[in-house]
């Protein structure tokens, strides 16, 4: 079992990790200006990229919004199969489709600028938690952990899913743990609606 310890500021990062994302998306909201072709390339990536969540959500249940790192289990099968953090894999896509979607009628420089920004804050971000999430995990299940992380990938998935493969899959926790992001989702398709407004 995992030990008391002090929290450190990975811990702070890991309990505001959602405010810290927000801020990007606030910001690409504020200042982006999309066009009709940003908006139809972006959107169904975000789409996919919360499609990828909800998966992995499905599998690790509503311990995903805990404000400390938690685990009942060592989840391994669905997309835990392919990739160690599907969570953040599908959060990543998300980020990409709406700054895709949000800067396509920027000049240039402001559009790299600004995706950049945003998916650089996201990665410092996980940069941050990951390492206070894989201590935890070693820690409480040991073995189990280290052969897992030796068969699996942490960001870029395995083409094919490993074995073997632990928990299940649960569509009833979804709406219930994926609420915020839901709102968030919804939040920035509206105000994407609303700047599209004045896309010529």
């Amino acid at each position: 079992m995992a030990r008391d310890r002090s929290p450190s500021w990975r811990d702070v990062f890991f309990k505001n990790r959602g405010t810290l994302l927000a801020l990007p998306a606030v910001a690409l909201a504020g200042l982006g200006k999309p066009s009709r072709t940003s908006i139809a390339v972006g959107v169904p990536i975000a789409v996919l990229g919360e499609a990828v969540r909800c998966w992995a959500v499905g599998y690790s249940g509503v311990t995903t919004r805990a404000d400390h790192v938690t685990a009942p289990a060592l989840t391994t099968a669905g997309p835990y199969a392919y990739v160690r953090n599907p969570l953040y894999v599908g959060n990543f896509i998300t980020a990409l489709g709406f700054s895709i979607a949000y800067t396509g009628a920027l000049p240039n420089a402001r559009r790299a600028l600004l995706t950049a920004l945003g998916l650089g804050a996201m990665l410092g971000v996980y940069a941050a938690i990951v390492p206070l999430e894989e201590a935890y995990l070693r820690e409480t299940f040991g073995d189990l952990f280290n052969d897992y992380v030796a068969r699996v990938p942490r960001l870029l998935p395995r083409t094919s899913a490993s074995d073997p493969q632990t928990g299940t899959y649960d569509s009833g926790v979804i709406a219930s743990a994926e609420t915020r992001t839901f709102v968030t989702f919804g939040a920035m398709l509206a105000v994407l609606a609303f700047k599209a407004r004045s896309v010529d």
